[in-house]
């Protein structure tokens, strides 16, 4: 049996806010590569509205559907910097679906939009620039994003390139915490 945390909708709100704002700046990247296809500035959009007071609705999900097919169009299409950012978009969507169970991978849910925009900084730049955007994402992290974090085990292990960043931010925030 899964343990649960306690979760309040402000704190969901909250986390969804801090997750729009580590994929806002990744849009550039994107919106560069597919100018005409606005889904994944919709899936934050819907996050943002959401953030600001929204019910969570169907409409985020449905969005967050789009980012995904966006990600998966643009992989296939081989613009990864894009896909990254795409699904950044995906991860601030899906940041609204934080679920109140005690499971590592649930801090995807909170720094996912983080690690993907900083994998597609990395991508778009050609280096290991992503370090750059964790520390902005470290610096948007307000304490009750901290708090929530805290509750939850430790990232999970895996996920390429984007596991490490995450991994990287979320031992960082841990540690701010401490």
């Amino acid at each position: 049996m899964t343990a649960t945390i306690e979760l309040s909708l402000a704190e969901l709100r909250e986390v969804t806010g801090y997750a729009v704002a580590c994929a806002v700046p990744a849009l550039a990247i994107f919106e560069r590569a597919r100018p005409e296809d606005g889904r994944p500035r919709t899936a934050i959009d819907a996050a943002r509205a959401f953030a600001e007071g929204a019910k969570r609705s169907k409409s985020i999900r449905d969005s967050a559907w789009a980012a995904q097919r966006a990600y998966q169009e643009t992989r296939d299409a081989g613009q990864p910097a894009a896909s990254e950012a795409a699904r950044a978009a995906l991860a601030a969507a899906g940041a609204a679906f934080l679920h109140p169970l005690a499971k590592a991978t649930q801090v995807v849910h909170i720094l996912g939009s983080a690690a993907h925009a900083a994998r597609a900084f990395e991508l778009d730049a050609g280096d290991d620039s992503g370090a750059d955007h964790l520390a902005k994402a470290r610096g948007l992290a307000n304490p009750v994003v901290v708090t929530v974090l805290m509750r939850y085990p430790e990232a999970p292990g895996g996920r390429g390139r984007v596991g490490e960043l995450l991994r990287t931010l979320d031992s960082s925030l841990r540690r701010s915490a401490s």
